[in-house]
């Protein structure tokens, strides 16, 4: 991949109408997205290392999902903000299959770890809810996660295979612009898709669209609405047994209360950044109007908005996470 470094600051594309504020505001967005992702890894991983009686297995789910939005972020925006920055990378055929298969492979990931975070919850709420269910979980149960975790990545990898055939150099291509209504599939630094026909191409994203977006985002909406709802029944005092004794599920409620809250944050915030990417993208292919560059401006940074802002919202409900976080101001002060 030949890389040529331009003039500081290059106003290219979309920035050029925005001046260089909208460009700023997209690297301090990148970065978070990176440095955020990674303390959360680096926080939370260390607390599932440690020597305890039992792991958190929900730490772990977290973790997924942090490194997945940290490999997102590093394999694709963070080579967006360099080109965006004046550097400007040429990636040939060989690299283009290869960064376009990693994309996919790494956006359908990490779409299916942030489900996993709602779906866990759920079940959680299904054994703590009522009073009869043993907490302290059993020994398979890493097991069967770790599996979990294996399927998300393992599926993602065979179903992004067609990205490491079907990808080429930057050239004329008539599927282009339908590999684009899906923000899974889109191309990026000028890699093009290749499909033998169109009606092959229009199989790949439309599918795409259905398993590894439309299908995720339904599944996690109807699980965290679940978890709401076991919640709101199980939430009052007078549906917990035993409530003089102090047992473990009238304590677990407030807490598992405050995780739907937040899951229901991350949720919104995925869908919210998710629709305005695939709106603002298909507007810009299919209304070649005024707007269309600034749509493309909203598509950028919808792009990056879930992987960096999920952080903080995490550090907003984790304890662990806040922890630290205080005794990091602390120090500065």
């Amino acid at each position: 991949m030949e890389v040529n470094v331009t003039a500081p600051l290059a106003m290219k594309g979309p920035w050029s109408l925005l001046s260089a504020i909208p460009l700023v505001c997209y690297v301090a967005l990148v970065l978070l997205g990176i440095l955020g992702n990674a303390g959360v890894i680096g926080v939370v991983g260390e607390s599932i290392l440690r020597p305890q009686k039992g792991r958190r297995i929900s730490d772990m789910i977290l973790v997924n999902m942090a490194f997945s939005n940290l490999m997102v972020s590093m394999v694709r925006n963070l080579l967006l903000m360099l080109t965006d920055l004046g550097l400007e990378m040429v990636p040939s055929k060989t690299w283009c299959q290869i960064l376009m298969g990693i994309w996919v492979w790494l956006r359908c990931a990490n779409v299916w770890s942030t489900f996993f975070v709602s779906v866990f919850h759920f079940q959680t709420l299904r054994r703590v809810a009522p009073p009869t269910t043993s907490l302290s979980g059993s020994q398979g149960l890493p097991r069967s996660l770790l599996m979990g975790f294996g399927g998300i990545w393992t599926f993602s990898l065979i179903y992004s295979l067609p990205a490491f055939v079907y990808s080429t150099k930057g050239a004329t291509n008539a599927t282009e612009t339908l590999m684009l209504v899906s923000s899974t599939t889109r191309p990026l630094l000028g890699c093009l898709w290749d499909f033998p026909s169109t009606s092959s191409g229009l199989v790949f994203a439309t599918t795409s669209m259905v398993i590894h977006e439309i299908v995720p985002i339904v599944l996690m909406s109807g699980t965290n609405l679940s978890s709401l709802f076991i919640l709101y029944t199980h939430g009052n005092k007078r549906h917990l047994t035993h409530k003089g004794q102090g047992t473990p599920a009238k304590h677990r409620v407030p807490a598992e209360r405050r995780a739907a809250k937040v899951i229901l944050a991350l949720i919104v915030l995925f869908m919210s950044s998710w629709g305005a990417s695939v709106v603002s993208v298909n507007y810009f292919n299919y209304n070649r109007g005024p707007s269309s560059t600034y749509m493309l401006v909203i598509a950028r940074f919808s792009n990056s908005a879930f992987i960096a802002v999920s952080p903080v919202i995490l550090a907003v409900g984790h304890r662990r996470l806040r922890v630290v976080i205080r005794y990091v101001l602390t120090c500065k002060h």
